[in-house]
């Protein structure tokens, strides 16, 4: 008898432990159908199921999901990106390591297409990818009754980690194989400050390519690797593994919850990427003292230039490299654009949330200083562009009045909502600039 009620009483302990179990799954689920609502903008259980795993709702910015060290060298252009897929629908790193739809040169295929370059880094190959899925700078363009029926392509002619002059450098290579461009947009400034400031700190010369990206190759050739930088990328190897299955795992849950929890842990392992990539970064920049196996040659500096005198040269660099560029299209009059990038570190009237600081700043960062002393330097340059009558964007301004989160990491990159609104600002601003050029003309 005593063993029956014992029974009994387990039994409804059990029932109400599932009873429990079942209300927690109930909520969490109905919890998590409103999470998917907020992120996605639709029902989880109606929702277009895609194989992008870039629209799945984890920031994938910066995360390359095939390979560490994606840069190759190339005797013209420095470095590129190995030639590859992408995981952008209809992207691909095409022939030359720029990510486009296209190979290069793309040759027209008729006398209506009007091909526009982007030239820049990181920022820049960014608003291609963004131009080339959701045309907002042809939009503006065809306002102008000449350009209404043009077919635009849009060509990216930027890579991460690219400063002047090498953007110079790729046209004129470009150029010289036959590509044929109607209009350039040359997005930078922030790597010709921040990425030339590491290459004065590590006594290369401030011309040269990027230390961040020419080092580890140069290492890599000549067997040099610090121990350090090989430990950071077995972790980011054995992370994106974890991602990549993440990812998958992602695209097949038949439920919201599993979707969240997903989502949660997939984040926190791209958070974790990004932390081994920024120990990779720290370690691969550290000079091998003894480069006397070397078979890969870097113009040095004898010393570390003074910061008046580094940043000087830098923006000086920046604004010949500008100018050259314009030469060399205005023969072929080829309107040029140039478009100096807003950065989170050169302060303006931004006021940001609480979350996009913890987001968009890092105390540890070597890019803030260089854009603080670094911009300025540039700014001073504006009178001879404009001498040399360059339309020059200064787009720092561009976030102001925008009260979304807009950065999504803290050296330089823009979230969805940043880049409609600087893509808006570039558009309306070459707008501007082409109907003042069109009033000039008929005087």
């Amino acid at each position: 008898m005593k063993n029956f009620k014992f029974i009994n009483k387990n039994q409804e302990l059990l029932k109400i432990v599932l009873i429990n179990l079942a209300l927690l799954l109930f909520f969490l689920e109905l919890g998590s159908l409103g999470w998917y609502f907020v992120k996605h903008k639709q029902f989880f259980y109606t929702r277009q199921k895609t194989q992008d795993k870039s629209a799945l709702g984890i920031n994938l910015e910066g995360v390359r999901l095939n390979q560490s060290i994606v840069e190759r060298f190339h005797p013209f252009l420095g470095f590129i990106q190995q030639p590859g897929p992408d995981f952008r629908p209809g992207f691909k790193v095409n022939n030359y390591g720029f990510i486009s739809p296209y190979d290069y040169p793309l040759k027209k295929t008729n006398k209506n297409q009007f091909i526009i370059g982007v030239f820049g880094g990181s920022v820049a190959s960014n608003y291609g990818i963004f131009e080339v899925q959701n045309k907002i700078l042809p939009r503006y363009i065809k306002q102008i009754p000449a350009f209404k029926d043009r077919e635009f392509v849009i060509l990216s002619f930027a890579t991460g980690g690219y400063k002047q002059p090498q953007q110079l450098l790729i046209l004129n290579y470009f150029l010289a194989l036959g590509q044929e461009l109607d209009m350039v947009v040359n997005i930078d400034g922030f790597n010709e400050v921040a990425l030339s400031n590491l290459n004065n700190k590590n006594q290369v010369d401030l011309a040269m390519p990027s230390i961040q990206h020419i080092l580890p190759l140069t290492n890599l050739a000549n067997n040099s690797l610090s121990t350090k930088a090989m430990k950071a990328t077995i972790a980011i190897k054995e992370n994106k593994a974890r991602i990549n299955q993440g990812l998958e795992s992602l695209q097949h849950c038949s439920l919201a919850a599993c979707d969240a929890l997903t989502s949660v842990y997939v984040q926190n392992l791209v958070n974790n990427y990004k932390r081994d990539v920024i120990k990779f970064e720290k370690a691969r920049t550290k000079q091998q003292k003894d480069d006397s196996g070397s078979v890969i040659y870097i113009n040095t500096n004898k010393s570390v230039l003074q910061d008046s005198v580094a940043f000087q040269e830098m923006a000086l660099n920046w604004a010949k490299s500008s100018i050259f560029m314009h030469k060399v299209l205005s023969a072929s009059n080829v309107p040029y654009f140039h478009v100096l990038q807003p950065n989170q570190y050169y302060q303006t009237k931004r006021v940001f949330g609480e979350a996009e600081k913890q987001i968009a700043f890092n105390k540890d960062t070597p890019y803030a200083k260089a854009v603080q002393i670094g911009y300025p330097a540039l700014f001073k340059k504006f009178l001879n562009l404009e001498k040399n009558n360059i339309n020059i964007v200064n787009a720092v301004n561009v976030f102001d009045k925008t009260k979304e989160a807009v950065y999504v990491d803290s050296c330089c990159h823009y979230n969805q909502t940043g880049e409609v609104v600087f893509s808006n600002y570039v558009g309306s601003s070459i707008l501007e600039a082409l109907r003042k050029d069109e009033i000039q003309k008929k005087k």
